[in-house]
């Protein structure tokens, strides 16, 4: 099971890197969005410090639901996720692997990004530290959850309003600690208790997503 593991996220690695414009897109979407707000609200820095968590998640979670698309559009259209269904090998396994490869291309970059673009509200150095923490536990979460959504539509008509459809309503718990880690850091007192609950979404995203993934893909290609 390693074996598939580390093949499909190598695979979708290398197909990745053939088509960077793609993860580049979903990063400039990121980068412009957090760019925007400090120049749209004004310089009052007690203002942009209040709202730079939720700035920062809410374009994370909007990049993150963007890049569904690609987790398995391009296999389906060229039938390469027909034969990954007919393979001997476990298709939680497999999905796993392209879960993952997804969030190594569109999850950790913006995870990296996130304190220097945090820079411009102000935030204290604390607070960036557990921001970019808080988006190191969430965005494997939207990846995972995302990748349901993604298998539900797949090959629908309007899949992409559809997968936002699904999945917004689920990403908001993950916003809702995701955030309130990083502003209860600004304001004084500890995020633990909200990384934490991160931690424990994760764990379970993790254990169960796959293999709700792999059944709703067999459910769209039959």
């Amino acid at each position: 099971m390693l074996t598939v593991l580390g093949w499909t996220l190598r695979r979708d690695l290398l197909l990745a890197c053939r088509r960077r414009a793609d993860a580049l897109g979903t990063l400039t979407f990121f980068v412009m969005v957090c760019t925007l707000f400090p120049l749209g609200v004004g310089p009052e820095a007690a203002l942009l410090r209040s709202m730079a968590p939720g700035v920062l998640w809410v374009a994370a979670l909007l990049a993150a639901t963007l890049s569904l698309g690609r987790l398995f559009g391009q296999d389906h259209a060229d039938g390469t996720l027909e034969q990954m269904l007919l393979s001997s090998e476990p298709l939680a396994v497999i999905v796993a692997g392209k879960v993952a490869a997804h969030w190594l291309v569109s999850g950790l970059p913006l995870v990296l990004l996130s304190p220097l673009l945090a820079l411009q509200f102000d935030l204290p150095r604390d607070a960036l530290a557990v921001l970019a923490l808080s988006l190191l536990l969430g965005t494997p979460v939207l990846s995972l959850v995302g990748g349901v959504a993604a298998a539900l539509t797949l090959g629908v008509r309007g899949g992409g309003v559809l997968v936002a459809l699904l999945v917004l309503p689920l990403y908001v718990p993950v916003l809702i600690f995701g955030a309130g880690a990083a502003a209860a850091q600004a304001g004084g007192t500890s995020g633990e208790a909200h990384l934490l609950l991160l931690g424990a979404m994760l764990a379970a995203a993790g254990a169960l997503a796959p293999w709700a993934t792999a059944a709703a893909l067999r459910i769209a290609l039959e």
